[in-house]
């Protein structure tokens, strides 16, 4: 908790260390900023790297340990998980499912990468870990972090790698009462409402693999007195207030997400293909 009593989260995804489409400028520009904001926690939801080589988990495990947070949580996506990348992600990061908990608030990380597939997959035996941490949680915000997307994200073409067993997890973590879920992937930012619960896409923070007119970025997440804000941040450029809602009576404001798909005259240009 900062001396303010705002509980600040930055979730930071797909940064693809060793990729031909990686920027470390906008990296070290992200780290940066994040560091400025002297968040409670920071998020890293997935696809540290390009190809799941060591050299690449190396080059993310520096980048990821100038966070200046007590609070960092690293999950794997699909990516991390080709070539047995997952035995290098455990080496650097630690364990691959984890929790942490705050006054106000808890967050559970979760992986749902399989070795060598795009798409994504919890699986039933590892619901009642989901389960067992939410469930005495209480009047807790409930944050749910995972890499793939639990629902389809406009303007991503065919769906192809939305998680096997999306609405068994959707189901469960609505009976739960989970508020916010934090998700990545698709490199397209978007977030949609299903009943009480917020599931936020990250766009990528660091490539320029973007589609359309999206542009990178990552999300901070500001919780203060039941209200919780997400923000949408533009390394070296502007935030935006994508999402405002009362976790206590639901009420809420949602910010229109722009999802533009001519091809962009910018600097980033676009760099597409499977997540």
């Amino acid at each position: 908790m900062s001396a303010s009593g705002r509980l600040t989260i930055c979730q930071i995804s797909d940064i693809h260390c060793g990729s031909a489409y990686f920027i470390p400028d906008l990296l070290e520009r992200s780290i940066l900023e994040i560091n400025d904001l002297e968040p409670t926690a920071v998020v890293v939801s997935g696809d540290l790297t390009d190809a799941g080589y060591r050299q690449e988990f190396e080059q993310a495990a520096e980048y990821v340990g100038r966070f200046r947070c007590e609070n960092l949580m690293v999950i794997p996506g699909n990516h991390d998980s080709r070539n047995v990348g997952y035995i290098h992600f455990e080496r650097l990061f630690g364990e691959r499912y984890s929790v942490i908990e705050f006054d106000e608030a808890i967050m559970v990380g979760v992986d749902s990468s399989e070795p060598d597939l795009n798409d994504g997959r919890l699986g039933r035996e590892h619901y009642s870990f989901i389960r067992d941490c939410f469930k005495n949680a209480g009047d807790k915000l409930k944050i749910f972090v995972v890499h793939h997307h639990l629902i389809p994200i406009p303007g991503t073409g065919r769906e192809r790698n939305i998680i096997f067993d999306a609405g068994d997890i959707l189901e469960l973590l609505a009976g739960l009462g989970v508020d916010l879920v934090l998700s990545g992937h698709k490199h397209v930012p978007y977030s949609w409402r299903l009943e009480n619960m917020f599931v936020v896409n990250a766009g990528t923070a660091s490539t320029t693999r973007l589609r359309g007119n999206t542009r990178p970025c990552y999300n901070i997440i500001e919780i203060e007195n039941g209200r919780v804000k997400v923000f949408r941040k533009y390394p070296f450029k502007e935030r935006e207030l994508i999402v405002d809602f009362d976790a206590d009576t639901h009420e809420y404001s949602r910010f229109e997400d722009r999802i533009d798909t001519e091809v962009p005259s910018s600097p980033y240009g676009s760099g597409l293909g499977d997540r």
